[in-house]
């Protein structure tokens, strides 16, 4: 029997006597969809809720409906993986364990009785306990699409709350970009994005796309192209492959990334395409779109080396230098970060995916970037430690052979982002003029001004004083950018909002009124005496 849609949703100003699930995983990626179906397997009620209007997150994108495609599979690594998800995924909501709300954006968790002002702290902080403090019930403040079973189907966006005893946080990640001269060119995607395209769409972004950044996504977005029938003048990467060499450990426990990464050059060879390392693109040129890029060679800072400059035509450029994980819901609840190898931050975790707010897990790339396998490991092992928590059972004995997983795909990662970790002297490819903020346009001018001059010594000051970053994108797309410019390690992002949201969800929030509307009307005067 299937549950309905208001049975473990509410509106913001619905009763706090609603039935509670026990688990609220956000995010269906691959962290997310493992943690949902392992928690409802061992009999707990789960709410999966998802920005994605289908399961499988960026991992895992699905062509469009309506393209009819006929082998969606070749689009993807290990299919098969995602294919046994969906269809638990279908069974736990069937018998009505599992409830799956897509098309939901979940702007804020908040505890449903504060008591206390949390805020973001980064490591070195204590290692997340289970028993530091009782778990509240919590809140998850939600926009529902048109369309969806808790949306406004007469158009616009209807607010959605869902109250759970435990979360999972499972948001993942977005690309990282460093601009450069011509970024904002028509024809200049993301990496990321150029692998949405194909994926969802079945289209190339254009016919001969150079791909350029740092990192693993590169290889795998050049041979989807190449396999797509588009061409690959070149692969551009800024780091250096043989320093993977300096971790033989994470290397040797990881074999089946090495065969990953050889079958991915092997790929490219039989495509024809080049693989420079050590070089990156310093500029695009075009008109009305790009045409060709600029390529030098590095030096260990990732200054470009006088001479070596060479132009690339091309129609599209994809490019991005790793990924950031995706942290604003659990910095907003104060969840204890750290800094990962490459510079960014991350949550801190105990060795059961707790975060150091007690009721609260996380699993993904929101602990470090480490692909696909290590988010399927680490949603299944927390899973199991939130029944433990639950229901007070002992954890199987898989959960120490997750634990090993994670452990050693961990290593792995954390190598990755060493070796790709961007050097500090790619700013000398940014001229003053080159717009570091897309959407204040806000040039690195401005940015190195404000640092140099104003004596702004991190990104937020930085912010205030030139309004990089205060735009739709709120700093996911400059961010880490702007920190560089003003000599400062990238920040944990701390808001009190995810996403956009209306402001009559705001002022639905019980308690959100002003505080004369919240306050016993003051007595009546007293009548005045007859005289």
């Amino acid at each position: 029997m299937t549950t309905s849609p208001s049975e473990h949703a509410t509106p913001p100003g619905g009763t706090r006597d609603a039935p509670l699930c026990d688990l609220a995983v956000v995010g269906a990626g691959p962290a997310g969809l493992a943690a949902a179906v392992t928690a409802a397997g061992l009999g707990l009620h789960v709410t999966l809720l998802d920005a994605g209007e289908r399961p499988g997150g960026q991992y895992y994108r699905h062509p469009a409906p309506g393209l009819r495609a006929a082998r969606p599979q070749a689009l993807h690594h290990h299919w098969h993986v995602f294919a046994r998800l969906e269809r638990r995924l279908r069974a736990h909501t069937t018998a009505g364990r599992l409830r799956h709300l897509p098309g939901h954006h979940v702007w804020t968790v908040l505890p449903e009785h504060p008591t206390e002002t949390r805020q973001p702290t980064l490591a070195p902080a204590p290692a997340p306990t289970a028993a530091s403090a009782p778990a509240p019930v919590w809140r998850l403040h939600a926009v529902a699409d048109e369309g969806t079973p808790t949306g406004n189907e007469e158009g616009g966006e209807s607010p959605v709350t869902v109250r759970a005893r435990t979360v999972l946080l499972a948001t993942g990640a977005y690309e990282r970009q460093l601009p450069f001269p011509g970024w904002t060119l028509p024809g200049v995607v993301g990496a990321g994005g150029a692998q949405a395209m194909l994926k969802s769409g079945l289209v190339l972004p254009g016919r001969r796309t150079v791909v350029a950044g740092s990192g693993p996504l590169l290889l795998a977005v050049a041979a989807a192209l190449a396999a797509a029938g588009g061409t690959v003048p070149a692969v551009v990467e800024a780091a250096a492959y043989p320093a993977y060499a300096h971790r033989p450990a994470a290397l040797l426990r990881n074999p089946r990334k090495l065969a990953e990464g050889a079958a991915r050059g092997a790929a490219l060879l039989r495509h024809g395409v080049r693989l420079l390392t050590r070089h990156a693109v310093t500029a695009a040129h075009g008109t009305a779109r790009v045409e060709a890029v600029t390529v030098e060679r590095l030096d260990r800072d990732w200054r470009p080396l006088p001479g070596s400059a060479r132009r690339i035509p091309c129609d599209a450029l994809a490019t991005g230098h790793g990924l950031v994980p995706q942290l604003e819901l659990a910095t907003g609840l104060g969840c204890a970060t750290l800094r990962t190898a490459d510079g960014t931050p991350a949550l801190h975790l105990d060795g059961e995916q707790r975060t150091s707010v007690p009721g609260v897990w996380s699993a993904g790339e929101t602990a470090g970037i480490g692909g696909a396998e290590l988010a399927l490991a680490e949603g299944e092992l927390a899973a199991y430690s939130v029944a433990r928590a639950l229901r007070g059972t002992r954890l199987p004995q898989r959960a120490a052979v997750l634990r090993g997983r994670r452990d050693r795909l961990r290593a792995f990662g954390e190598a990755m982002a060493t070796v790709h970790r961007p050097g500090a002297g790619w700013t000398a490819w940014l001229d003053d003029a080159t717009h570091v903020c897309r959407c204040e346009e806000v040039p690195a001018g401005a940015i190195r001004e404000a640092a140099g001059e104003l004596g702004a010594r991190d990104a937020r000051t930085v912010k205030l004083l030139t309004r990089a970053g205060m735009g739709w994108c709120q700093g996911r797309m400059c961010g880490p950018a702007v920190a560089c410019l003003a000599g400062a390690e990238p920040a944990p992002d701390r808001r009190p909002l995810s996403c956009p949201v209306p402001l009559g969800h705001l002022a639905a929030l019980p308690g959100a009124g002003p505080p004369e509307a919240q306050a016993p009307p003051p007595p009546e005067p007293p009548a005045p005496a007859d005289h």
